[in-house]
């Protein structure tokens, strides 16, 4: 089985100033432009067997950016839906609940079309990604690629080292980073995490 690589998308302006930003689809400024662009160097260097990416603007760009070719939208690779809490920071929410924590405490719930998940939701749809990277493995030859976001990539990270997804709190990822998920005497391990080229 090859690498798990994982990039999250390029900065947004929401993602500059803070701003929870799940179903908003809200594209790249041109640092996060830049940012994905100086990620080629390190994708290049290896066999792409797959690559997945999230349906949302922000992300396909940023996987166009890195010259991924032949690449799936793959819909449970979404931002976590932040319901009530779209479009707000941390600071912010803090006002009302001092001790919110998204990774424990989820989010308020918003519209129908966007009524906000719990960790536990996102923990399984990180799931299903992973049963999807599993089948690539098995169909393919070389590493596997999934170009999404931070939050959602942190649970899956979770997921694939056998935590709950709540433990997602534990790795801080940058925009346009890539991160490898590999294995060593066959279990999952960080192999390498938040990864930009030297300046």
């Amino acid at each position: 089985m090859g690498d798990l690589f994982l990039v999250r998308h390029g900065e947004t302006e929401w993602s500059r100033s803070g701003r929870h930003t799940g179903l908003t689809d809200v594209p790249l400024t041109e640092k996060g432009r830049e940012q994905a662009r100086s990620l080629v160097p390190l994708i290049r260097s290896h066999r792409i067997g797959a690559a997945f990416v999230s349906p949302f603007q922000r992300a396909r760009e940023t996987a166009e950016l890195i010259g991924l070719h032949d690449v799936r939208i793959e819909p449970d690779l979404h931002e976590w839906d932040y319901g009530g809490y779209e479009g707000i920071t941390t600071v912010e929410i803090h006002r009302s609940r001092p001790d919110w924590f998204l990774f424990t405490d989820g989010v308020a719930p918003g519209p129908p079309d966007h009524p906000g998940e719990t960790p536990e939701q996102v923990g399984e749809r990180a799931d299903r990604v992973l049963a999807t990277v599993d089948a690539a493995f098995a169909n393919t030859e070389g590493c596997v690629v999934l170009v999404a976001h931070g939050h959602f990539l942190r649970v899956l990270t979770a997921r694939h080292l056998g935590l709950p997804p709540s433990h997602g709190a534990l790795f801080q990822l940058g925009t346009g980073t890539l991160c490898r998920l590999g294995t060593e005497h066959g279990r999952p391990v960080i192999a390498a995490w938040n990864v930009r080229p030297p300046s």
